[in-house]
């Protein structure tokens, strides 16, 4: 059995985890939001952006954390896996559900994705099969990723840089005409914010409930803490990567909302359908806007790559944990790629993506619903998780932490407190509704799954007693030299 390699690089990782980030949920997402709730939805990205970045301070710090303690101890620990950090502060249950929820989330992701670059494929080749189309950049996907780490970096980094580009133009071209500057394009002013119906038209609750479909569109940050266990140095790379993400986070997605409600009446449906190119072809730049369907096209396939690497190593961690089969926990070839956990991801999310051609109004849409709900679920546990990590590393150590969570636990509690609240929300509106009742289902689902395997297969439980013993035995030897 080989080992993972560290050959990922900081610009890797940031690219990652933003590639990871920025997809359709940005670029079309966002112009149905402001559709549903009006220019307040630049307050619905704000609380979920900083949501993402409290998650991320949280990961960071168990993350960088558990690579403390792994140097103090000499040993090797597991970085950025979820799902570990909850099986080892809450409990068993705990990780089995959290790495489950988490990698189905990305594996339908990968489905999602896949289905729409095949219809973007299809739409320019009409001689191309919308599911050829999905199976072919899925089937490259897979290929690269199985070749090596390094070349799923390379090619994620420069993918993303091509889209950040794209954005950072959109932002300096958007702020010009906001604030009036821009030779072809006369702003309406501030009052566009308050001329159509109000700031916030169509209530304050909607506020609060377009915070689920912003984290489902921005869910991926946290993957750098993920791809920092495989770069050359990992506590000096996570420290980086998480500080890096957080500010272009903030930066893309909430000052491009903020841009488009202030050049944009936030009823403007035919505008907002393409929010992007259609903001650049009013400044007078046809190709530009012409262009942002190829940036489209490419974020789709740097979503997709980051959700295959992200569920092969979320299934990869839980295969080492015991909460799935110790097959996918080989790694087969000379560059350390975890082959069995990517063609694993990659055959379901294959089954993800039929389910568009097969039932795409009922099985997949609701698959889709699903997804967000999941993801705050997960994050809920991610917060709890950190809490009770804190806990145990002032008892193990005086060691500093390299990131650590601001105003614990104070902001820790609040941060689970505000996520409950948001999905909790979702029975309030009658469209996410479904999203909740089946959110919730899974989540039952799969803690009662736990315990029926646990009751079925005490060998597996037992030897994940045994692996725990053996640690503690070990930590009780180093305390003791």
């Amino acid at each position: 059995m080989g080992k993972l390699q560290k050959s990922l690089k900081t610009r890797h990782i940031t690219m990652i985890s933003i590639g990871g980030v920025i997809g359709t949920g940005l670029f079309v997402g966002t112009g149905k939001n402001i559709l549903n709730t009006g220019p307040a939805v630049v307050f619905s990205y704000l609380i979920a952006c900083t949501i993402i970045v409290l998650i991320m301070q949280m990961v960071g710090e168990m993350a960088s954390g558990e690579l403390a303690l792994g140097m103090k101890n000499s040993g090797d620990p597991e970085m950025g896996s979820f799902a570990s950090y909850a099986s080892k502060y809450i409990g068993d249950w705990a990780g089995f559900t959290v790495g489950w929820l988490y990698w189905a989330s990305w594996v339908f992701i990968v489905g999602l994705e896949a289905a729409l670059i095949g219809g973007m494929i299809n739409a320019w080749f009409p001689s191309v099969p919308v599911w050829a189309g999905s199976v072919g950049i899925t089937l490259l996907m897979t290929i690269i990723n199985v070749y090596s780490v390094k070349t799923f970096g390379e090619f994620e980094y420069w993918i993303s840089f091509f889209k950040v580009t794209a954005i950072v133009v959109f932002l300096i071209v958007g702020a010009l005409m906001a604030i009036g500057v821009w030779p072809t394009f006369e702003p309406e002013g501030l009052g566009i914010l308050v001329n159509h119906g109000g700031f916030a038209p169509q209530g304050y609750i909607p506020i609060l409930t377009a915070i689920v479909f912003v984290i489902f569109s921005i869910c991926g940050a946290e993957v750098a803490a993920i791809a920092a266990a495989e770069s050359e140095n990992p506590a000096k790379n996570i420290v980086r990567a998480i500080r890096n993400v957080v500010f272009r986070l903030s930066l893309f997605f909430v000052g491009s909302v903020a841009l488009m409600v202030m050049i944009l009446p936030w009823n403007d449906a035919e505008n907002l359908a393409a929010p992007y190119a259609n903001i650049l072809r009013m400044a007078g730049l046809p190709i530009a806007a012409e262009l942002m369907q190829l940036v489209i096209f490419v974020s789709l396939v740097s979503v997709l790559n980051s959700a295959l690497y992200t569920s092969s190593r979320m299934l990869l961690s839980m295969s080492q944990q015991g909460d799935a089969p110790k097959f996918f926990s080989r790694i087969k070839n000379k560059r350390g790629a975890p082959v069995p956990a990517i063609i694993g991801s990659t055959v379901v999310a294959y089954i993800c993506a039929m389910l568009y051609f097969i039932s795409p109004d009922v099985i997949f849409y609701f698959l889709g619903n699903c997804v967000g709900g999941l993801m705050i679920i997960v994050y809920i546990f991610i917060a709890i998780s950190q809490i009770r990590f804190r806990k145990e590393f002032v008892k193990k150590t005086d060691t500093k932490l390299p990131i650590r969570m601001w105003l614990f636990p104070y902001l820790t509690y609040a941060t689970i407190f505000l996520l409950v609240a948001v999905y909790i929300s979702q029975l309030f509106i009658e469209s996410l509704q479904s999203q909740f009742y089946l959110s919730t289902a899974v989540f039952i689902c799969s803690i009662g799954l736990f315990f029926v395997m646990r009751k079925l297969s005490p060998a597996a439980s037992g030897a994940k007693a045994k692996k725990e013993m053996e640690a503690l035995v070990t930590e009780t030897v180093s305390e003791s030299n």
